[in-house]
């Protein structure tokens, strides 16, 4: 009996089960976070991982298949991108029980060029400079403190040679929490790290020095954001926001024009 041979109740794993194929070492010579998107988007298409069922943790992936957890996190915000699957705070991430009710969705295949890079960032900035505006209104003392800690890992990762993807969602995403709007949180959790550029468009593979340059440059303008909702000035905070990215616009314009850019 052939595998289309075979009733679609014996091809699904019990309980939700990723089958063998998905916890196999991956193809050295594919882009990892490709290939670790489309073989869970191929395990959900044909059942193995069917509507509810919990992905293997982070840990299991990253032993299984060889890969780092950036790899790993870059793949799960690729997949929550495209409506396939959903996190939950805690608890690890799930297929979407039904994928085809998103109203809305960004193909992380159609963000590997410069002009997609920027329209997503000319989306972020008109929301972002609201977003903290309203947090310099309405943070807690707690939520300071989580936008200052998230700052500071941003600090330490680009100083140990990290492209600091996680580290740079986790600043913008802080803001989102103090905006106590969870609409904000929202649009942020559904974006995941696709809204940093560096995650889609791989300006500095080969460039470690521009690299270094370049996220210095975001570290001083995220003190700059920070300081101005800090001080409780919406005025301030918006106008921090525009320049973060509206610079961060420019400068990958630059960067396309730099030899091998």
């Amino acid at each position: 009996m052939t595998i289309q041979d075979k009733p679609k109740s014996a091809r699904k794993k019990p309980n939700g089960a990723a089958g063998p194929a998905l916890l196999r070492p991956l193809n050295p010579v594919r882009r990892r976070t490709e290939e670790v998107v489309e073989r869970i988007a191929a395990q959900i298409a044909d059942g193995q991982l069917p509507a509810g069922a919990r992905l293997p943790t982070e840990q299991a992936m990253m032993a299984a298949m060889g890969v780092s957890r950036t790899v790993v996190r870059e793949a799960i915000s690729a997949l929550r991108a495209r409506g396939l699957v959903m996190t939950r705070q805690g608890a690890g991430a799930f297929v979407n029980a039904d994928p085809n009710q998103q109203p809305y969705a960004i193909d992380p295949d159609g963000l590997g060029s410069l002009g997609s890079v920027i329209e997503i960032l000319e989306l972020r900035t008109a929301v972002e400079m609201e977003a903290a505006a309203i947090a310099s209104e309405r943070a807690t003392a707690t939520q300071l403190k989580a936008i200052a800690k998230a700052a500071a890992i941003f600090s330490r990762a680009i100083a140990n040679g990290d492209r600091a993807v996680k580290e740079d969602f986790d600043f913008h995403f802080a803001i989102a929490i103090a905006t106590q709007n969870s609409r904000f949180v929202g649009f942020l959790e559904f974006l995941g790290g696709l809204i940093i550029p560096r995650q889609s468009i791989r300006t500095f593979e080969g460039k470690a020095e521009l690299q270094k340059r370049y996220l210095e440059s975001v570290e001083r303008e995220h003190q700059v954001i920070l300081d101005a909702i800090a001080a409780h000035s919406p005025r301030k905070a918006r106008d921090a926001m525009r320049r973060h990215l509206l610079n961060g616009k420019e400068r990958y314009k630059q960067l396309a024009n730099e030899p091998g850019g």
